[in-house]
């Protein structure tokens, strides 16, 4: 198992063939930060690898995430009454986050700057990306958090699933249309959440207790925001995309049920864990809600990580993530009924292993890559020429 090479011979060829397509319209992106970006890659040395940079930026999203985790393990810091995230923490973690966004900007334009790019380096950027969705949208929560003036974990489960499929209907478009559509409420959302942190260090959390507008909350903003990012914008864009694919006869796959795969396993997780929710006798969701919610966001990164290198390879995305039977299971056990310290054991437990598959996953899969291609993954130097290997490099 410690060798299992989830990457097939099939899809390996189709490496092979890619070609980068990407189309990005967003103005903000175009006239903002990739004048911004040109000149902050300059600062890095040429023998740095893109995808350190690529890898420093998600420890940096991690990070956050467990820095919150410390300050606010259950997401009432931030409500009335109870003490409050310093000041100095929301500092750190406005600056962090707007470096780990700069970061995914730049890795990029380091790879062709040191004529390193690489299949590699889009898949691992992307994929750690996948990643990154939860640690982001369960930090920013913290801003608001449960409580009176909070918003309900509930609610928030229903946010990030939001943002998730947000974010896999961009790799959906692709494995159908070949191109990728650069969404608009990435950079959007990442430059907004990272002057609000500073804004909130500078006027306290309670400054979002008051309305915003008559009786609208600055959390009801927070909710309408995100909503109304996805299915007034993400949405409608991904489906005209496919349209115009489909009416220019440009699209790789011509059966509706190809077309629709990559969202099977998505969906079945999203099912899978709102039974859970619902069915759970000690209230799952309100007992460990930062755990339920890295558990579902590590399962989908796995599912969209699959989604990728099947896009990328022009192959078939399989029908279902097999890491969804060992949820199915626990959730049919919690019908049955179990105490609330069993069911609070399986939830760590299935988080945890869903974590170290992931983890193994990406390890085999860069490792195959990497050995396909003759490259070092974190390094730019060139391979030892006594193995006989073609000398190449590594990056996006």
């Amino acid at each position: 198992m410690a060798s299992y090479e989830y990457v097939s011979p099939e899809q390996l060829a189709g490496f092979d063939k890619y070609k980068y397509s990407a189309v990005d319209t967003n103005p903000l992106s175009l006239y903002v930060m990739h004048p911004f970006w040109n000149t902050v890659v300059k600062v890095f040395p040429t023998w740095l690898a893109p995808n350190l940079i690529t890898f420093s930026g998600f420890l940096l999203v991690v990070f956050n995430f467990l820095l919150l985790a410390y300050f606010d393990p259950d997401f009432y810091a931030s409500a009335p009454g109870h003490k409050h995230v310093p000041d100095w923490v929301w500092i750190v973690v406005g600056i962090l986050n707007f470096m780990a966004y700069t970061l995914d900007g730049v890795d990029g334009k380091q790879a062709r700057r040191t004529n390193s790019s690489s299949p590699l380096g889009e898949l691992f950027d992307h994929g750690l990306d996948s990643w990154s969705c939860v640690y982001f949208v369960v930090t920013v929560y913290s801003i608001f958090g449960r409580g009176s003036s909070g918003v309900s974990v509930f609610l928030l489960y229903l946010l990030l699933w939001v943002v998730l499929f947000s974010f896999i209907l961009s790799h959906w478009e692709k494995y159908n249309t070949g191109i990728l559509f650069l969404p608009w409420g990435y950079d959007i959302s990442q430059v907004t959440i990272s002057f609000v942190y500073i804004v909130t260090a500078v006027v306290g959390v309670e400054a979002w207790y008051e309305p915003f507008l008559f009786n609208f909350l600055y959390r009801d903003l927070f909710t309408a925001m995100i909503f109304g990012c996805a299915l007034c914008v993400t949405l409608p864009m991904s489906l005209l995309n496919f349209f115009r694919s489909y009416k220019n006869n440009t699209l790789k796959h011509n059966s509706v049920y190809e077309a629709v795969v990559p969202f099977f396993s998505p969906c079945l997780l999203f099912i899978l864990s709102t039974a859970w929710i619902l069915l759970s006798p000690s209230d799952i969701l309100e007992l460990h809600p930062r755990v339920f919610y890295l558990m579902v966001g590590t399962a989908f990164a796995n599912s969209t990580c699959q989604l990728i290198v099947c896009q990328m390879s022009s192959t078939r995305c399989p029908t279902l993530n097999w890491l969804l039977l060992p949820l199915f299971v626990i959730v049919m056990v919690v019908n049955v009924g179990v105490t609330p310290y069993v069911e609070s054991i399986l939830l760590f437990t299935l988080t945890a292993a869903f974590t170290l598959a992931h983890i193994h996953y990406g390890v085999r899969v860069v490792k195959q890559l990497s050995n396909h291609f003759h490259i070092y993954p974190f390094s730019l130097r060139k391979p030892n020429s006594d193995l006989g290997v073609e000398e190449k490099n590594i990056g996006l």
